[in-house]
């Protein structure tokens, strides 16, 4: 499975802001996708280890996880994020 990272366009950020944030503290947790989740981070620095590798993102990224997807959040710099689950 694959994690898609990629800067956030203009229509992005426009799409995304108007959908509700969600944010925590530097910390590690696992978590599992049950269902495809787009995100786009205002804030934070974040590692996303799976079975596949690992994806770095943050700030001005947006981020897609696919459904199914089993991993491990490791968050060195607190998050804030718009997200959207499909």
């Amino acid at each position: 499975m694959q994690i898609t990272v990629r800067k956030a366009t203009q229509e992005d950020i426009a799409k995304m802001t108007a959908l509700p944030t969600w944010g925590c503290e530097k910390s590690t947790f696992d978590w599992y996708y049950d269902s495809e989740e787009q995100c786009y981070l205002t804030e934070g620095e974040v590692v996303v280890e799976h079975d596949g590798g690992s994806a770095s993102f943050g700030a001005g990224d947006f981020v897609i996880f696919p459904q199914g997807l089993k991993c491990v959040w490791k968050v060195s710099k607190a998050v804030r994020k718009h997200y959207l689950f499909l």
